[in-house]
């Protein structure tokens, strides 16, 4: 059971009711993610400036959508890895990626690169060593695409801390945390 009451929309108000409504537009949905954290708008504000700014960044929407399955995963966070799978779907992943980006695998060593870098982020609480941080370089990651992986990982940790701590009723086709099938 959710320990914080999501917002109904249609009774919303406010800054609330305008960033409910924007969701709703740029997703078709508005996500039981989004009508929690509106009861703080500031916060809901927060996370909905970064994610549209790191949708304009160098990193494209279907290796956004691994690293946030990979972190969902590393999190055991539930609600992500349900939305992040039907969003992953969305940006083009197919089952196969979306299972193995939960495990920070993906074909190709560049992808793999980030998605175990993004991990090690989340592992180790930033701490990446040199050689995890010379391998991303050595797969041609640039700076750039380093820093947005590092803001996605922070991102993510945000939405997988939030919806732990608030207990978000799944609104998605339910993803476990078995691995069973990767």
């Amino acid at each position: 059971m959710a320990r914080i009451n999501a917002i109904d929309p249609t009774q919303a108000a406010g800054k609330a009711r305008l960033l409910l409504d924007a969701v709703k537009a740029h997703l078709g949905i508005t996500p039981n993610l989004v009508k929690t954290m509106a009861v703080a708008p500031a916060a809901l504000e927060g996370l909905l400036q970064l994610d549209a700014a790191l949708e304009a960044g160098v990193l494209d929407a279907p290796f956004r959508e691994q690293i946030a399955l990979a972190v969902a995963q590393t999190n055991a966070c539930e609600y992500c890895l349900s939305a992040h799978s039907v969003l992953g779907a969305r940006a083009g992943l197919n089952p196969d990626a979306i299972a193995g980006s939960r495990i920070a695998r993906a074909p190709g060593g560049k992808r793999e690169a980030g998605l175990k870098v993004a991990q090690t982020v989340v592992v180790q609480r930033g701490e990446v060593s040199d050689a995890a941080f010379a391998t991303v370089r050595k797969a041609g990651y640039s700076e750039a695409e380093i820093v947005e992986i590092v803001a996605n990982v922070a991102l993510n940790v945000f939405t997988n801390y939030f919806n732990l701590v608030a207990q978000t009723n799944i609104d998605f086709p339910r993803v476990g945390l078995d691995l069973a099938r990767v």
